[in-house]
Formats: C-alpha cells, structure tokens, sequence
C-alpha cells in the first residue's frame, strides 16, 4: 500500500471524527467514501454485517450504531434530509471487518483498527501495572509503619512474629 495514501486515510479518518457529549462517533455517510464505496446501498450491506457482528458478540447494537437523519444542500439554497447512522468506533472497527478487502480503503482501515488496538490493550496493560505498583508502595509503607509501631510498643521477636502472620 502506498504511504501517501496510507497518511491521507489515517489523517481523513480522525479527522471525521465528531464528539457529542464526550462520546466520539463518525457518520457512516462520511465513512461511506473513506472506505471506497461510491454508492450506499452497497455500503449498508456492509453495515448490516457489522451489525450482525455486534449482536452476536453480545454488544447492544444500538449503542454503536444509531439511526440518524443528516440534511444536505440542494440547488437554489434548499435542503434535503437523507438517512445516515452515527457510528463508534467499535462500529467502524466492525464494518472495516466485513467490507471488501480488495479495496486499499478496507485494508488499509483493518491494519489502523488492529494496530489501534493494541495501543489500547498497551495503554490499558501500563494503567493496571502503575495502580499495581502503587498499590505494592501503599502495602510497603503500611508494613514499615506497622514494623516501627510493634517495636517501639517493645514487643519481643516471638510477639512480633504473631503479630505479623495474623
């Protein structure tokens, strides 16, 4: 695959991106030409599939894929409401799952969500291994106090072991 395109879709796919009370969704419109697909009842076969996906993984389909009416300008200063689907991400990862991986768009949006996935099984691995280290700190300095107290109360060696295994 070619880096320039590579870049364009990486920078085309955040850049799509909207926020609506801290929660991040693309429209599938949007996603629709990100992923090469010129018309778009042949894109909602796909999205039927993802669907599909994400109820038989046990994801309420509805947090991932809201139906949505989206106006678009016509000619001589009107407008014209057409249907449209606010996706997650988790949505998007699942139609770049089941689209056509012919298409470079496709491929390309497989490799992106895999690889994204793993920076965020890393993240997550590295915020699990902090609270873990802060914890063992926490456990480390309540003993040394615990230590220092039972000693300076003059407890004898047998004493303070009974102390410490109970």
């Amino acid at each position: 695959m070619k880096q320039a395109l590579i870049r364009r879709l990486h920078k085309n796919f955040e850049d799509y991106v909207q926020v609506q009370e801290g929660v991040e969704f693309w429209f599938a419109r949007d996603l629709q030409n990100l992923l090469g697909y010129t018309e778009w009842r042949n894109f909602l076969k796909v999205i039927e599939k993802a669907r599909e996906s994400c109820k038989k993984a046990n994801n309420p389909v509805l947090d991932h894929f809201v139906d949505a009416n989206k106006s678009i300008p016509v000619p001589k200063g009107g407008e014209k409401f057409i249907e449209d689907i606010l996706l997650t991400r988790y949505a998007c990862y699942l139609i770049a799952q089941n689209g056509d991986p012919r298409k470079e768009e496709i491929a390309f949006a497989q490799s992106y969500f895999a690889v994204q996935t793993r920076k965020q099984e890393i993240i997550e691995d590295h915020i699990l291994l902090a609270e873990r280290l802060k914890a063992r700190k926490q456990l480390k300095d309540s003993e040394k106090e615990l230590s220092r107290n039972i000693y300076e109360r003059g407890v004898d060696e047998s004493g303070f072991a009974r102390i410490r295994s109970k």
